[in-house]
């Protein structure tokens, strides 16, 4: 019995609108010793100054993706002042690098500290990678520093392209994550927020360029001869927009028309449109798709064009499955530091951003915790504003909190034997690693 692909997407689709199961809120593995902690906390305070100054520093200069030549050699430099040699252009990736403290390779458990430092075309770090690789830098180095003691190895890998490209998914590609035992990340939020322990994650995206391929003829004269593109393109737009009202709340579909013809006196015979598909499970993810491929073929037999569909020209983000066994330890630190981490959503997904954390959190046990940066609650990342707080004193406080409670949470990871079982009987549980195929 063929079990219909809507009924799958429904299903699936279910399982993402109940909350996640209560369980409780503290971790009952011990973790590293707190004098450790109180090492990292200190280190991380230590270098509060240059972590800031470097946090501006790449607010007043934004780079796009694959293109952050020289927010990468600010890295470099700063790492270089504190002993620590980066390797620039790994993974086949000129503006990828990772640097290495702690045991050889196979010996000991190895945690990865992820760094994104990529911005948005127009409104520059509207999204805070400044302050994601503040963090990122800052739990580096203070676990660098207590490394020996902890046993293991850790890593500070950075990622390009997060805002489009999917630098991580091409590092995991070439074989960057392969020897990663656990991977974290903190991203920034709105206002004072806090992600919840039980935290939902977010979608996986793909991305969908279509063209449509007409015949031009005399808008006036012979119209008849003409095969109408942008009527194709249209009646797309319009079927994905009808579409929406069947998708799941936490489902997303948004698109815009790139090309709608030349001159209105011409039949236009090439239009072109992006269109965005989320979902938050990678079943759903896949049949939604295929339903809107399926509405962007219609379009074109309705008018007699040709649809030129090209699908994951970039790689698809997965969505993202935090660690719970993880982020708890996460939430300790962070409580630790005078901020309250909520145990559970206040309300329901109805939909979210998507990250390629996803896609490492698919490959490996991961966390994505978000933290506030400051101001009202008003201004959200992708706009201009959010670049603008990114470097006020409430996001530097933001910024040093994070780097401790992240570097403390992998310093757990690297001590406890019993923490890392947890955390890895988890993964597999959910799953286990897992590979985009489509």
């Amino acid at each position: 019995m063929t079990t219909d692909p809507l009924d799958t997407y429904l299903a699936y689709g279910q399982r993402s609108l109940t909350p996640a199961p209560i369980g409780e809120a503290e971790s009952a593995f011990a973790g590293a010793r707190a004098d450790i902690h109180a090492r990292i906390a200190a280190r991380i305070e230590g270098l509060r100054p240059r972590l800031h100054e470097f946090a501006v520093d790449l607010y007043h200069h934004p780079e796009l993706g694959f293109e952050e030549h020289r927010s990468v050699q600010k890295i470099a430099e700063l790492l270089a002042e504190e002993g620590v040699e980066t390797e620039v252009g790994v993974f086949g990736l000129p503006t990828a690098f990772v640097a290495h403290a702690g045991s050889e390779v196979g010996d000991g458990p190895h945690f990865a500290v992820i760094a994104e430092y990529d911005a948005l075309p127009g409104v520059g770090h509207a999204c805070g990678h400044n302050v994601i690789a503040g963090i990122a830098i800052g739990a580096f180095l203070a676990l660098r520093d207590v490394v020996a003691e902890t046993g293991g190895r850790v890593s500070l890998i950075g990622t390009p392209a997060e805002e489009g490209g999917g630098g991580k998914e091409l590092i995991i590609r070439a074989g960057g994550f392969d020897d990663v035992d656990a991977a974290g990340m903190v991203h920034p939020s709105v206002g004072h927020e806090v992600s919840p322990i039980y935290g939902s994650g977010t979608t996986g995206v793909r991305r969908i360029r279509v063209a449509y391929h007409g015949r031009a003829a005399h808008a006036a004269g012979t119209p008849y001869l003409g095969l109408n593109a942008l009527d194709a393109v249209v009646t797309a737009y319009q079927g994905i927009a009808q579409l929406r009202q069947h998708i799941l709340p936490i489902d997303r579909i948004h698109g815009v028309i790139t090309n709608g013809g030349s001159a209105a006196n011409v039949v236009p015979e090439l239009t072109e449109a992006h269109i965005l598909v989320r979902s938050s499970e990678i079943d759903t993810l896949k049949i939604l798709t295929q339903r809107v491929v399926d509405i962007l073929e219609a379009a074109a037999l309705a008018t007699g064009t040709r649809a030129e569909i090209d699908l994951d020209a970039e790689p698809a983000y997965l969505p993202l499955a935090n660690n719970i066994a993880l982020t708890k330890h996460w939430a300790r630190h962070l409580t630790d530091r005078g901020r309250t981490v909520p145990l559970k959503p206040k309300v329901v997904r109805q939909g979210g951003p998507s990250t390629d954390m996803g896609n490492v959190s698919q490959y490996v046990p991961a966390i994505h915790p978000a933290l506030g940066l400051g101001g009202d609650g008003t201004i959200v990342p992708h706009n201009a504003g959010f670049a603008d707080i990114s470097i006020l004193p409430d996001a530097l406080n933001a910024l040093a909190d994070a780097a401790t409670a992240l570097g403390s949470a992998a310093a757990d990871y690297l001590v406890d034997a019993d923490l890392r079982t947890a955390v890895a009987d988890e993964f597999v549980a959910r799953g286990g690693r897992v590979r985009w195929e489509d």
